[in-house]
């Protein structure tokens, strides 16, 4: 018998996630996620389940800038996937994204990319 973890590709899976973001596509962007995931924002706090990601979600789509949501770099590391983008607005942010063994996202988690000073 396989593991279902094994039978997607984590990666292909947030770039999913960043197209339906830059589309604007609520509804392909919270069925990417697991019911009960849990979305840890860069400003500070955390939405959980699907009612709380849908909000969440649904003001940073409205709200987008030019030139957001294009893929910066995307790393496979370990159980995990980052990815470094600018968001909605345009802020430079390293996301990691974790699965459930079904390949859906049951968390991302997002931090502020420091530009190092020379």
């Amino acid at each position: 018998m396989s593991n279902a973890r094994e039978d997607f590709d984590a990666s292909s899976v947030v770039i999913d996630w960043i197209d339906a973001c830059k589309q604007r596509r609520l509804g392909d962007l919270l069925n990417l996620y697991d019911d009960t995931a849990t979305v840890e924002c860069c400003e500070g706090g955390s939405f959980q389940g699907r009612a709380a990601m849908k909000w969440y979600w649904g003001q940073r789509l409205a709200a987008l800038g030019a030139d957001v949501f294009e893929i910066e770099a995307l790393m496979p590391e370990g159980d995990c996937v980052s990815l470094d983008y600018r968001t909605y607005d345009g802020q430079r942010v390293r996301t990691y994204f974790r699965f459930t063994d079904a390949g859906k996202i049951r968390l991302t988690a997002c931090a502020p990319i420091r530009e190092a000073a020379w």
